[in-house]
């Protein structure tokens, strides 16, 4: 527990620090900050030994029983039935702004069950998963600008060049583990970003490409936000069908294998570089569909939508969510997306906030807010193992 004296000296030095860069005002934020997260962690603290949070824990777990009977019990069919009643009818009593939102927070969902194939399913660490979405938005950019080809047409197309690209940068980089690996897909996100921007030949540099042509069925074009919006409805239908038919397969229980011990799947006559690369390709595919339907509902496309910052939040939506739930995954996604766009009135202070509220739920629900039965598990016995006493 820090004592009074040390967390006015630590805000004092912190605010000192933030002098040069914004100013007396701003430093006094800074310090003030500092001050209530030291108290947080403090009462955090106080709260452990007194055993209440013990029983904060507790009552987290019994609202985990309570999500989970609507999940994996017999109320699952009705539940779903009423979230898609309420899906299919929301554009008919909601605003533009509510009806775009939704529509984004759709694209993002299907990001994150593309991540989570790689993430959740493998325990692959990977930073640069926007480089793939990057992929496959300026695949269709492209080839509609520059060839006229259709959006059904370039559907497929994308996700096939997108997945080639998971093929490439997985063949050599999957040989690594945890902190290299993140650190290589972190570069080559970082270097997609980069060329896009400055091949201006191709992909129109900073400026971008605009003129993308609009998805067309038939008779009906896709104009209006409500064609989106039940577009990308479907779209998030099958990819959930897909993600869960392939999590339950003899694929995705060899991927929970590798994920919780790889020299113990190996040892089993599992070929885990092959179901490795296999489950980033899966992934990147996924992640090229999102971008193909991303330039089709904006019409245009730059290198700024592809920064480090929309990897990190990807991630985050399935740590937050729970690492392998389908549930859990979009659940994260909903959290993460609608939270900053709720706290917009806030804008000085609502990253604050964001990352406050992330700190909270990972001390209270390490495994998110929908976790499998499996991480549950795991965490809890993380918990409560034993820690062996270092030698000096």
């Amino acid at each position: 527990m820090k004592t009074p004296l040390r967390i006015i000296l630590g805000s004092a030095w912190m605010g000192l620090l933030v002098v040069p860069f914004g100013g007396l005002k701003m430093a006094a934020y800074v310090a003030l900050a500092v001050v209530a997260g030291s108290l947080v962690f403090n009462a955090i603290g106080i709260m452990g030994r007194r055993g209440t949070l013990s029983g904060i824990k507790s009552a987290a777990a019994g609202l985990d029983e309570f999500i989970h009977g609507f999940t994996a019990g017999p109320k699952k069919a009705a539940a779903l039935v009423v979230i898609m009643a309420f899906l299919l009818t929301l554009p008919v009593f909601s605003n533009r702004y509510t009806l775009d939102l939704s529509t984004q927070t759709g694209i993002y969902i299907i990001l994150a069950l593309g991540l989570n194939i790689v993430v959740g399913q493998t325990g692959l660490l990977v930073f640069g998963y926007v480089a793939f979405y990057a992929v496959g938005a300026y695949t269709y950019a492209i080839l509609s600008t520059a060839h006229g080809v259709g959006f059904w047409t370039v559907l497929p197309i994308a996700a096939i060049f997108a997945g080639i690209f998971g093929l490439l940068l997985g063949a050599p980089a999957l040989r690594l583990r945890g902190d290299y690996l993140a650190i290589v897909t972190l570069g080559f996100g970082e270097i997609t970003r980069i060329v896009l921007n400055n091949w201006d030949s191709v992909t129109g540099g900073p400026n971008g490409i605009s003129g993308v042509k609009r998805p067309v069925l038939g008779f009906i074009g896709f104009q209006d936000l409500t064609h989106f919006y039940y577009l990308v409805l479907i779209l998030l239908v099958l990819t959930v069908v897909f993600v869960r038919r392939l999590n339950d397969s003899r694929i995705g229980r060899a991927w929970i294998a590798i994920r919780e011990d790889e020299v113990a799947a190996e040892a089993m006559g599992i070929n885990t570089f092959a179901l490795k690369l296999l489950a980033f390709s899966l992934g990147a595919m996924v992640a090229g569909l999102a971008g193909v339907f991303y330039v089709a509902k904006m019409g245009f496309v730059s290198p700024e939508s592809f920064n480090f910052f929309e990897s990190v939040i990807i991630l985050c939506m399935i740590v937050l969510g729970g690492m392998g739930s389908i549930p859990g995954v979009i659940l994260g996604a909903v959290a993460l997306y609608v939270l900053p766009e709720a706290l917009r009135d806030f804008q000085q202070y609502r990253m604050l906030v964001f990352g406050s509220a992330l700190v909270v739920i990972m001390i209270f629900k390490p495994e998110g807010f929908i976790g499998t039965r499996r991480r549950g598990i795991e965490t809890k016995h993380q918990e409560n193992e034993p820690r062996t006493p270092v030698a000096v």
